[in-house]
């Protein structure tokens, strides 16, 4: 009883501590997590194996870690999902490179010409491309680039960039959430549950699609009026840049995008080749690494914080997790419902969405995993519905609020740093009325069709 009530403690503290966001996110986990292995494990269970356990070191050492052969191993995974970091490493390292090659300046440039850099046609522009390499590359690197190029464009033809931040933050979250390597509760989801890219594509796939044919037009009339004026002068201007100029390197460049490529295949077959995102995510890395002059200074550029924030988090969650405080919450939402699917999605999702907007979704789909994987063993339910209910609740949810997704805090982190901070209320304002839009299509979509 003590444990169980120290692991919620410590897990509440962390959660207050990131929303409060005094100090460094990586660090309250690392800390949040370290206390429950010392606190919890060692000094109040006094079990070494739990410590283990939690580490989770020897899933790496397994076979089927790497890779899986013909079958998908559906196993979840307790402690550090060494899956997730790994693949997530890879792909930032992945990122990297193609940044360092100019990829992301040219695609941006290329849109805007293409679009005669007129900002209405460019806010519906940067929303599709924002949702469509979303379900790539993860939803915060995304992100990271298009905020950028999106002041920057704003700069040239004077006009106000917070819509396009905005709309793209969403969007972002809403392309994520259809396969499993756009948004980190995917990535978690999914790697515990032994899903893959195309099972997230068939499923939250076909939803992220009818979310974003609902989108468009709802962000184009939100804000049409705030981008509409344009600055023919400048624009004129603009249209004499070359995107071919941002490209310092051409043959850094052709290569930087054969690696995604590749990559892309290697994530869409992974299931038929039988390597796991770990494995695709160790290649990804060995080759932007390989062909780069200087892999040393490419790997200090990497945001390492990320990583090491998941790192403490599923520490943190293996401390609810082994001493059985998932397992109660399990049983609440089982004893609530009745064993009704109908009434377990419908609380899921809803649950997931509030809860995900106002702290942060990946500690919350983490928190879930072995929640609905409880669920489904003691009630019979299918897990995978349960998933997908999870899935679209977590990442949607997480767009209401500027803190909700990791995606939001680095968007709106860099509009403010660029000199356009985000309030609060005009954030809400547009992507909030959005999210219980979209939170409310997954619902009704799962239930009809599970």
């Amino acid at each position: 009883m003590l444990s169980q009530i120290l692991a919620v403690v410590i897990f509440a503290a962390m959660f207050v501590e990131i929303v409060r966001e005094k100090f460094p996110r990586y660090l309250v986990t690392l800390v949040a997590g370290g206390l429950t292995l010392v606190v919890v494990f060692l000094v109040v269970m006094q079990s070494v194996p739990d410590v283990l356990t939690a580490l989770s070191l020897h899933s790496m050492a397994e076979t089927t870690f790497w890779y899986t052969g013909a079958h998908v191993v559906n196993e979840m995974n307790t402690g550090i999902n060494w899956s997730t970091i790994i693949f997530i490493s890879g792909m930032m390292i992945m990122v990297e490179g193609m940044s360092e090659a100019g990829f992301f300046d040219w695609l941006c440039l290329r849109l805007a010409k293409l679009v005669n850099y007129k900002p209405v046609p460019l806010l519906i522009c940067f929303m599709i491309l924002s949702a469509v390499l979303s379900m790539f590359i993860d939803s915060i690197t995304v992100i990271l680039f298009l905020a950028v190029a999106s002041v920057r464009l704003a700069h040239l033809l004077k006009f106000d960039p917070i819509p396009l931040i905005i709309a793209e933050i969403f969007t972002a979250n809403l392309g994520g959430s259809a396969t499993m390597s756009g948004d980190p509760p995917n990535i978690i989801i999914g790697t515990a549950l032994g899903l893959t890219f195309g099972d997230f594509l068939q499923n939250t796939g076909l939803i992220a699609l009818v979310g974003m044919v609902v989108m468009v037009p709802y962000f184009y009339f939100c804000f049409r009026k705030e981008v509409g004026q344009v600055d023919e002068k400048a624009r004129r201007e603009a249209m004499e840049l070359d995107p071919r100029d941002s490209i310092p390197n051409r043959r850094k460049f052709n290569i930087s995008v054969t690696i995604f490529v590749v990559t892309v295949i290697l994530l869409v077959t992974h299931a038929m080749t039988g390597l796991t995102v770990a494995t695709v995510g160790v290649i990804a890395a060995v080759l932007t690494l390989a062909v780069n002059k200087n892999p040393i200074l490419l790997l200090q550029r990497v945001d390492w914080q990320t990583v090491l924030f998941f790192i403490g988090l599923f520490l943190t969650v293996s401390g609810l997790e082994q001493t059985g405080v998932l397992e109660a919450m399990a049983n609440g939402i089982a004893s609530i419902t009745g064993g009704n699917l109908t009434i377990m999605v419908i609380i899921i999702i809803w649950l997931s969405a509030v809860a995900s907007a106002f702290v942060d979704n990946i500690p919350f789909a983490a928190t879930m995993v072995p929640v609905i994987t409880s669920l489904s063993t003691t009630m019979g339910v299918d897990l995978n519905t349960l998933a997908w209910t999870l899935s679209m609740g977590t990442d949607i949810g997480g767009s209401a609020t500027p803190i909700g997704a990791s995606a939001n805090v680095a968007g709106t982190a860099i509009a403010a740093r660029e000199g356009h901070p985000i309030s609060w209320s005009r954030y809400c304002k547009y992507s909030a009325p959005a999210a219980v839009i979209v939170v409310a299509i997954s619902m009704a979509m799962i239930l009809l069709r599970y």
